[in-house]
């Protein structure tokens, strides 16, 4: 499987996910840390993939939505987008009814209560 399709799987299999340098316990960027933060603050489970851990996503999941910078947040498999946006839409409150209801659709649709 090339990168793109690993990239667009990861995505589409998990109701949230963010791309980030180092993991949501261990970030190795500001940028990430904060964007995680927000994440772990709503309170929902989120997958999380480690880019500096994968020299072939760290160099294509740029051209994946044609977003250049890390990191990059996908919910219901759109990307929402980066740091700033993240903690902006939390900030509203938006993030955390997003997240929810994603994770809520993603048991749903995977049978669970």
């Amino acid at each position: 499987m090339d990168v793109m399709e690993r990239i667009d799987q990861t995505v589409k299999n998990n109701p949230v996910v963010i791309f980030m340098k180092g993991t949501p316990q261990m970030p190795m960027c500001g940028f990430s840390s904060r964007a995680a933060q927000a994440l772990m603050a709503c309170g929902q489970e989120f997958a999380h993939v480690n880019v500096l851990a994968d020299p072939e996503i760290f160099e294509n999941l740029p051209r994946y939505a044609n977003w250049p910078t890390f990191p990059q947040i996908y919910i219901n498999g759109e990307l929402i987008g980066g740091c700033d946006i993240t903690l902006e839409m939390y900030q509203k409150g938006e993030l955390q009814r997003m997240v929810q209801e994603a994770v809520s659709r993603g048991r749903s649709e995977a049978g669970e209560s």
